[in-house]
């Protein structure tokens, strides 16, 4: 996928996010040799760290999201949490963005 069609889904899921109460904390975080956090918010006192990820289809986008890249995503997420010395609670969603829907996958795992 091209970088704007990812700025592009990224966006919508910002919007997304925001209709829902949420409080948008930072995006685009990059944790050095780690990796990057698409959007991080907060809602009701949880941390949100969200994986955005955008296909024609659920399936594709869904599928995209590996063992590999979601031991990344903790990874950094620790490194964020330690680099801002906060101890909060969190989880990890994804945001399956599509040509025609987003959907909010909350305290995802493998």
């Amino acid at each position: 996928m091209s970088r704007q069609k990812g700025d592009f889904a990224e966006k919508r899921a910002v919007s997304f996010l925001e209709d829902l109460n949420y409080e948008i904390i930072e995006q685009n975080f990059y944790a050095k040799k780690l990796g990057e956090i698409d959007i991080i918010a907060k809602k009701d006192n949880i941390y949100h760290f969200c994986e955005v990820k955008s296909a024609p289809d659920y399936e594709t986008a869904i599928n995209n999201i590996t063992p590999s890249k979601l031991g990344k995503i903790k990874r950094s997420v620790d490194y964020y949490i330690q680099s801002k010395k906060i101890n909060p609670a969190f989880c990890i969603d994804a945001i399956i963005v599509t040509d025609e829907s987003i959907q909010l996958l909350e305290n995802i795992t493998l």
